[in-house]
């Protein structure tokens, strides 16, 4: 019986580096599929959240300057 991962490998290591880092990142994104697109699923439900309550004027927004001036001042 072959083995097809060894297979794989081999033809693996004929692609391009660049192409071999895609191949590496789609199999680490296919070990974790659920969690990621539940994590991911909860952000952006986090973010429609946030984006329509700064659209109601219910949050509080602060110039950037404010902000870097606040926090050199508190972590120089």
């Amino acid at each position: 019986m072959p083995d097809i991962v060894a297979e794989l490998a081999e033809q693996a290591r004929t692609l391009p580096a660049d192409e071999r880092s895609r191949l590496v990142e789609l199999l680490l994104e296919s070990l974790h599929e659920s969690p990621l697109a539940e994590v991911e699923a909860a952000w952006a439900k986090e973010v429609e959240r946030r984006v329509a309550a700064h659209q109601r004027g219910e949050v509080e927004t602060f110039a950037a300057e404010d902000v870097f001036a606040e926090a050199r001042r508190i972590a120089p």
